[in-house]
């Protein structure tokens, strides 16, 4: 039986019979009047374009699509997966250091002791198991007082931005975020139609006094997002003091705030310090971690903790998102914690990851030309460059593209845009000769940028 394809007819209603394959078939002389052939076999379809573009895609979106894009650093990590590429420019930990035999081991027995509870739903608050570790954890890093119930379990901290968008923010809300911030928080928060107002950011963090000025004289301000220790994109870790003091302005103005804090455990050199949290008397801070970067991010696991009827909400929020959090990742998770000690493995990281640090520092030192600048961060992940101001990092970017090196520019970093003259630089997942290799390179460009 021959189908035709009209304008305006539903494809998806043509293609609803249940089918093993779907084939293209060639253009046939008789068949060109028509701009959509289908031919439904037995347990097949046919199915060519006659004439290429007649199908409708202006479709009626949500207005909240309209200040999407692609991140920049998602379409860089399609470029750099080509082996012959160094890459700085996605935040990834180093393959080589996952354990996998351990979390083999791990997964085996969360199967063979209670496979039947892991393969099937569970709560949406998280298991309760691994609440209780995130809770204590951050008791012990941070100087918390949380308990399991503080903690909610999601896929990893990117999914509580998300959430918490929609547990705050409405069309024409504002976000106060550092300037410049890390870049898929402004796109998760973007999408509920928010406003970002920048505060400017010095050595040891935001500038505190200027975020007053502006809780004092904005409305419609709903979210604070910060990320004290070793921020990305720049490196940098906030003072005790302005840690103090953002807990107490979010207190006076009643204004929530997102401590984000993904790379705390990734310190090099130097003490912990106190989370913005550990100085909250009105509960108006929330904590994210994850275990992407001290574990494995392919789990995508993470958590927010907060006050309980704050974190209640969000449990509602992340009902109808997606129920629940991938239950056997929570299980060989908590049980690879019961089994092995995670500080062992986290100090084996930084080992790693320090020595790639320093690195990058010395050859930075030895063959950026001296009109550009870069962070030297105590921890983390990431160094942000700073170029003459008629430079631009995109332009740079293109000519290391062609010599198989990428990173990623700094524009993108600020929610409303304007400042070029910038990049991010990632260490942690080249081997030590490709780091030396990929900054050389960075460095003969920017030379010859700046001599013109």
């Amino acid at each position: 039986m021959g189908l035709c394809y009209k304008s305006g007819m539903c494809l998806h209603s043509l293609m609803s019979g249940c089918f093993t394959s779907i084939k293209v078939v060639p253009q046939e002389d008789e068949f060109k009047s028509c701009p959509l052939y289908l031919y439904k076999g037995q347990d097949f379809l046919f199915l060519y374009i006659i004439k290429k573009g007649e199908i409708n895609m202006n479709f009626k979106y949500a207005h909240r699509m309209n200040g999407l894009n692609a991140s920049e650093i998602r379409e860089l990590l399609k470029i750099t997966q080509q082996p012959e590429v160094i890459s700085f420019a996605g935040g990834l930990p180093a393959p080589e250091l996952f354990p996998i035999d351990e979390i083999k081991e791990a997964n085996r027995l969360v199967l063979e002791e209670d496979g039947k509870s892991a393969l099937q739903y569970s709560t949406t608050e998280g298991y309760d198991p691994l609440r209780k570790w995130a809770a204590d954890r951050m008791n012990k890093m941070l100087g918390t007082s949380f308990d399991y119930e503080n903690i909610l379990i999601t896929h990893g901290s990117q999914q509580a931005l998300d959430l918490s968008g929609k547990v705050f923010l409405d069309e024409g809300d504002i976000v106060i975020c550092e300037s410049p911030t890390y870049l898929a928080a402004i796109s998760a928060f973007r999408a509920y139609g928010c406003e970002f107002i920048e505060v400017p950011t010095d050595e040891d963090g935001m500038v505190i006094s200027e975020l007053e000025k502006i809780l004092k004289t904005t409305e419609r301000i709903k979210l604070i997002y910060v990320i004290p220790n070793f921020q990305n994109p720049t490196g940098r870790t906030w003072s005790i003091e302005k840690r103090k003091e953002l807990s107490e302005l979010a207190a006076k103005y009643n204004v929530i705030v997102i401590e984000d804090n993904p790379y705390g455990e990734l310190r090099y050199e130097g003490e912990q310090l106190p989370s913005a949290k550990s100085f909250d008397k009105s509960g108006n801070v929330l904590c994210l971690g994850t275990f992407s970067k001290i574990f494995c991010p392919g789990y995508r696991i993470g958590w927010i903790a907060g006050e309980k009827e704050i974190i209640k909400k969000y449990v509602l929020v992340k009902q109808s998102t997606d129920l629940q959090c991938n239950t056997i990742a929570q299980r060989d998770i908590a049980k690879y914690l019961e089994l092995y000690d995670i500080d062992k493995h986290i100090a084996e990281i930084l080992k790693v990851y320090k020595k790639r640090r320093d690195l990058a520092i010395k050859t930075m030192e030895a063959e950026f030309p001296k009109e550009v600048t870069f962070t030297r961060p105590h921890g983390g992940l990431f160094m942000w460059v700073q170029l003459p101001e008629n430079i631009n990092a995109r332009d740079v970017l293109e000519k290391c593209l062609e010599r198989n090196v990428a990173f990623v520019p700094g524009g993108s970093f600020f929610p409303n845009g304007g400042k070029e003259n910038n990049f991010r630089i990632n260490y942690s997942n080249m081997p030590e000769d490709k780091i030396v290799e990929g900054i050389k390179c960075i460095g003969e460009v920017l030379g010859k940028f700046i001599r013109g």
